[in-house]
């Protein structure tokens, strides 16, 4: 798949104020500064689409993004930033979980992790409610290009081992890097394949 066209369409903090077109969103989470809005761009093509800052928790509100008119890519606010206050943090919640749990349109939930580190704690407790909820979702490591293959795909592969230990399988996995474009193909395919499904009636 390529994207030929993003276009910002609108900005929201609760999910009955979204675009009402009834496209498919693919949405985009993870921890403050995982390098979600980087990620997006890259998969644009388009370095300013998605704003980036080196400030975490500067994404307070839930973005849709029009993708070649027919589906939507969605950047969701970053989960577990510990030096915003508990008011500010519970807020942050409430936007995520009213969008993940209240979007009919949300296809599937891209979990974003920076790849040269152990999952942590509140990523564990992130993936496992959205377990709990039956969200679908693949995982992305991010940042692939700051370790050399080896080292990165032994952190991945521990991660990844870390998960089966309450997971029966993993969902897909993919690796990215903004800088090179590592992944950009694949996680562009995997959207495409599960368009597909859609119209297919799967």
């Amino acid at each position: 798949m390529q994207i030929k066209e993003a276009q910002f369409v609108q900005s929201s903090t609760r999910v009955h104020q979204k675009p009402k077109d009834g496209l498919p969103e693919f949405a985009f989470i993870g921890r403050s500064n995982v390098g979600k809005s980087s990620l997006i761009n890259m998969l644009c093509g388009r370095k300013g689409l998605a704003k980036t800052s080196q400030t975490p928790g500067k994404t307070r509100l839930v973005n849709h993004f029009r993708i070649n008119g027919s589906w939507y890519i969605v950047d969701l606010p970053g989960y577990g930033y510990a030096r915003m206050p508990d008011k500010g943090r519970e807020e942050l919640r409430r936007i995520i979980s009213d969008y993940i749990l209240g979007s009919e349109e949300m296809v599937l939930l891209f979990v974003l992790i920076d790849s040269r580190h152990d999952l942590g704690r509140v990523d564990l407790e992130f993936l496992d409610w959205i377990g709990e909820n039956g969200v679908p979702f693949s995982i992305i490591f991010t940042k692939g290009d700051k370790s050399g293959p080896n080292v990165r795909a032994a952190q991945v592969e521990k991660n990844c081992q870390k998960l089966l230990e309450s997971w029966e399988e993993l969902p897909p996995v993919f690796v990215s890097s903004s800088e090179t474009g590592l992944g950009k193909e694949d996680i562009l395919n995997h959207i495409e394949t599960v368009l597909k499904s859609l119209e297919n009636g799967a």
